[in-house]
């Protein structure tokens, strides 16, 4: 990690639906000066999410929607299939972690979502990630 790279990091825990379907999320993030080049307005965060069923069912990530807004209020809104290509399934007590980024065109902006989780009986219900901050190092006071 260089020394212009900031970690902050965060953990998500929203009110379940029920108790048997219950997915934490905890979010660690970094700007990553070597790829931004902020004379151009490109600020470039990777973000790691470590996804974790504190419920007693298993569920299977199907699909992610991500509401990224940069510091001037302009939003992009994010939807596929899965995460970095993948749809895992997590049985009740075991975790899932993966990395991604964004690229922002000011220094400080906020991401927020969910993940669209299937359960082993064939219940349907979205695992929110709460707003969390990404921001160039020193730009927050």
């Amino acid at each position: 990690m260089t020394s212009d790279a900031q970690m902050r990091s965060t953990d998500t825990i929203p009110e379940p639906i029920d108790d048997r379907y219950h997915i934490r999320t905890a979010v660690q993030t970094r700007y990553l000066p070597e790829q931004s080049e902020p004379e151009r307005n490109r600020f470039v965060f990777a973000y790691t999410i470590t996804l974790t069923n504190e419920g007693s069912i298993g569920a299977q990530l199907i699909s992610r929607h991500w509401i990224i807004t940069d510091g001037e209020a302009q939003v992009q809104e994010v939807k596929g299939e899965g995460v970095v290509g993948e749809q895992p399934h997590l049985s009740p007590g075991k975790s899932y972690r993966y990395s991604s980024g964004t690229i922002l065109g000011t220094e400080v902006g906020t991401m927020q979502g969910s993940y669209q989780m299937v359960s082993d009986d064939g219940t349907r219900f979205d695992a929110l990630i709460a707003p969390f901050t990404l921001a160039r190092p020193h730009a927050l006071h």
